[in-house]
């Protein structure tokens, strides 16, 4: 199960209570948060709760996918923390990662569709619960971010003068979105990180296709007219009255350009080479230039995918020689300075 590919917060209803759901396969401590509108549950990595630690929150990529994996006789597995030196990482911080919106925290293999998503239906591959689509966009999970880290600050354990961000992916949106609205947040890392509007990759990627002579230009052409008019769509309040998925498309598709090179804490960026989504990348530089952002590191990691896999000589990723580890532990080393 090491290759497995994980692509990686609402209103202002009052917290209802808080309390400590148990401890999942004897190594995470599992919270849940009760609102009115809405429940949250999230896991620490560790099951002793006495030595006074800050905390880093990690911010898990697009699609339901649960926090684990109950695969039965193949055995219990975490799913995005499954690519991290969780034992490194326990050293420095409470290492917390909220599960999906209306996503179980465990699910059975059975209930997963093929990139380990929870759906009714696994025959229908995109079949994901309405309650999770209806919850799907950035602002839910900026706010319900933002609630996990104002339970953890009321905690003992808790070194609060000390919290620091990280995402991947669309995680790394929800992350910015964390950073610029709590004043609490010292540090950013943000991880194969598309600064600018989703719509914007899916139009660019086109180009890269017939680039690479994959189709033509005429194709390019129509398959770039067709998402302009979907963007259209999705701005239009009457379809997304229509298409409850519309909804995380419009939210993840204003950029964060702004409020990115606007914090006045460090940021960190990594980014493989070969990842297409984060192409932009390569231009923060002047963008934080125009503010005079100095306090941030970019990393590109040369011959990695989105997700950190080496590209192989068939144009490929080869999962077996993931090198999230690495990366991880190289933010970690940042964030001591």
């Amino acid at each position: 199960m090491k290759h497995i590919l994980f692509i990686f917060f609402l209103s202002a209803s009052v917290l209802s209570f808080a309390q400590i759901q148990g401890t999942i396969a004897d190594r995470y401590t599992h919270f849940q948060l009760v609102h009115k509108k809405d429940t949250i549950d999230f896991v620490v990595v560790d099951t002793s709760l006495t030595e006074k630690k800050p905390v880093l929150l990690f911010c898990q990529g697009s699609r339901p996918t649960p926090l684990f994996i109950d695969a039965g006789e193949q055995g219990f597995f975490p799913v995005t923390l499954n690519n991290f030196d969780l034992m490194e990482m326990k050293k420095r911080y409470h290492v917390v990662v909220i599960s999906m919106p209306k996503t179980p925290v465990v699910a059975k293999l059975e209930e997963l569709n093929r990139s380990f998503s929870y759906v009714v239906d696994t025959a229908d591959q995109r079949s994901y619960a309405p309650e999770y689509v209806e919850s799907d966009y950035l602002e839910n999970y900026v706010n319900r971010g933002n609630r996990v880290l104002k339970f953890l600050s009321k905690q003992k354990w808790v070194e609060k003068d000390e919290m620091v961000i990280a995402g991947h992916s669309q995680g790394s949106r929800v992350a910015v979105g964390i950073a610029h609205s709590n004043k609490h947040v010292t540090k950013l890392g943000l991880f194969g990180y598309n600064p600018q509007r989703r719509i914007d990759q899916q139009v660019w990627l086109i180009r890269k296709r017939a680039q690479k002579e994959e189709i033509s230009w005429e194709l390019a052409d129509s398959l770039q007219q067709q998402q302009y008019a979907f963007y259209e769509e999705i701005l239009n309040p009457d379809s997304l009255a229509k298409y409850p998925m519309y909804k995380s498309w419009k939210s993840f598709s204003v950029g964060s350009v702004d409020e990115v090179k606007g914090l006045k804490i460090p940021v960190y960026i990594a980014f493989g080479s070969e990842d297409d989504v984060a192409d932009y990348c390569d231009l923060l530089p002047l963008d934080f230039a125009e503010t005079g952002k100095k306090d941030y590191v970019l990393v590109r990691y040369p011959n990695l995918d989105h997700n950190f896999f080496p590209i192989g000589s068939n144009g490929e990723p080869n999962y077996n020689e993931g090198k999230w580890v690495e990366v991880m532990n190289a933010f970690l080393e940042w964030t001591d300075d």
